[in-house]
């Protein structure tokens, strides 16, 4: 199985003026791009192993990997998987709050929306070095704000991502230079809460 790239569902440019054009690009074609070949590159041989298996699947169960390609999977697996996930939730007209079951869980364990964003925001910007900070649900199928360095993907740990800022210096270095911050205070007028509420009603179906 050879494993790839979500299309985007907008343009580059369509995400100005919070992230530019030349950025998501890069972000992309290039970087978005390599993991997809490494990790096929990595997997040649392996057939067998990935037969009938998304990379999800594959992530979420590290410990059936074998062990000789296990870290390379969780790097540039995590990388597909991790990217994936965020451009997906990224929108021109994105729908601005969470509603029905997945807010009604925001508001039990968080208190209101705000609360969870703060949250997130948090996670991201304090996150050391490269990584992502997400909304998960965790084992329990509760709600989780989490961080995680370089690609980990919360799938390794046994937690089902719906919500992700990557806060690796490519996602944002063009525009933001070292100001994290602003990205990530920004990230919100385009992520998209429709998008997340499908994810939160995957996994909780599961």
């Amino acid at each position: 199985m050879k494993y790839d790239k979500w299309p985007l569902q907008y343009k580059y440019k369509d995400l100005e003026p919070y992230i530019d054009t030349e950025t998501v690009c890069i972000h992309y074609t290039k970087h978005l791009q390599g993991y997809v070949d490494k990790l096929n590159k990595v997997l040649e041989g392996y057939e067998k192993f990935t037969e009938g298996k998304t990379l999800e699947e594959m992530l979420y169960n590290v410990e059936k990997v074998p062990k000789e390609i296990r870290k390379d999977v969780i790097n540039q697996g995590g990388g597909v998987a991790n990217h994936n996930l965020y451009f997906s939730i990224l929108s021109q007209r994105p729908k601005k709050y969470p509603s029905g079951k997945l807010s009604m869980e925001i508001n039990k364990k968080y208190g209101n929306i705000e609360n969870l964003k703060d949250e997130i925001s948090k996670r991201a910007i304090n996150q050391f070095g490269s990584g992502y900070s997400w909304l998960v649900v965790n084992e329990k199928g509760e709600l989780d704000v989490i961080s995680t360095s370089n690609q980990d993907s919360p799938l390794i740990f046994k937690m089902k991502p719906i919500l992700t800022i990557d806060v690796w210096e490519h996602a944002y270095y063009l525009k933001y230079k070292n100001l994290r911050a602003n990205y990530v205070k920004n990230i919100w007028n385009i992520l998209d809460w429709s998008k997340v509420e499908e994810n939160y009603l995957r996994e909780c179906s599961k």
